[in-house]
């Protein structure tokens, strides 16, 4: 495999790392978040939701898109420290094989949090989501990484379902409404559970729904971009992830974009602690998705 090549450079007209192998390219924003604000294949087009001018948010919080990490609060996934340091500057380390970016530190919590990208091989990342307490008191909360894929008429979701043992299940969290936001009714012809996969065709309607995925994959499929992007974040065993889940998948209103979320598993930190979530991406070449097996192939 040939070296990363990793520089500084501007995105948007904001400061920002630029990553590119044979198989893929990322750009990350510093100027604000941290963000993964750009990943496709080389020369291809993005596969991720940006919304570039920071017109959609909630109060001075920007949305902005991207690839992210929130924490959450032990039985609140959105609370108001979720969004808060995402509008700060950012902390930047760069390594041969990836960077890692810190956000500013959290008045309320005294949290910093941020991601380290590494690269595996030309196709494959891995990415480590923390949260650090940075402060003599306790903290305690669970990591949630977010990537906000833009879809197109041709982009496709798939979750693999069960673990294939013996004793198999897997468990689905379904949302009327959350905050000032749903459809506002429990069915939704947008997801299909299948023989061992659930799949998701956006159809515009906001909606969303949270699993227990023993697997841990998310893929996306898009013929027209010429993409298989899949991310891996297996659940831990015994551990407590919020309503019992490690996924989750938002379909936003006109399908604007769609949230491919893992979720790990709360916990409580001591003074100057550290708390890791860590997925896996793989980006290939398009490749249609019949059944399970073919996403576990990836990994």
């Amino acid at each position: 495999m040939k070296a990363a090549q990793i520089q500084k450079t501007a995105f948007g007209g904001a400061d920002a790392i630029e990553l590119k192998t044979e198989g893929l390219h990322l750009v990350a924003t510093t100027a604000f978040g941290p963000r993964i604000a750009h990943f496709s294949r080389p020369g291809g087009a993005n596969l991720l939701f940006w919304d570039a001018k920071g017109e959609l948010g909630r109060g001075d919080w920007k949305l902005r898109g991207g690839h992210r990490t929130w924490v959450g609060r032990p039985g609140a996934d959105e609370s108001e420290e979720t969004y808060a340091p995402d509008n700060g500057a950012v902390e930047v380390q760069l390594a041969a094989d990836g960077f890692t970016l810190t956000s500013a530190r959290d008045p309320a919590t005294q949290t910093r949090r941020g991601f380290t990208v590494r690269v595996v091989a030309e196709d494959r990342l891995s990415i480590e989501h923390f949260v650090v307490n940075d402060s003599d008191m306790l903290y305690s909360g669970f990591l949630w990484a977010l990537t906000c894929s833009k879809p197109s008429p041709e982009t496709r979701y798939h979750i693999p379902l069960g673990n294939g043992g013996p004793w198999d299940t897997f468990t689905m969290v379904h949302f009327r409404k959350w905050s000032t936001h749903g459809q506002g009714h429990f069915e939704d012809d947008q997801f299909a559970v299948g023989k061992d996969l659930l799949s998701v065709t956006p159809r515009g309607k906001e909606t969303k729904r949270m699993l227990r995925a023993e697997r841990g994959i998310f893929a996306m499929e898009d013929r027209g971009r010429d993409a298989l992007f899949a991310k891996r974040a297996p659940p831990q065993k015994n551990a407590p992830h919020p309503l019992a889940c490690n996924l989750a998948c938002y379909v936003g209103p006109d399908n604007f974009m769609v949230e491919m979320e893992s979720m790990g598993p709360e916990a409580p930190l001591g003074p100057f602690e550290r708390l890791s979530w860590n997925e896996t991406w793989v980006l290939r070449p398009w490749a249609a998705v019949p059944d399970a097996r073919g996403l576990l192939e990836l990994f």
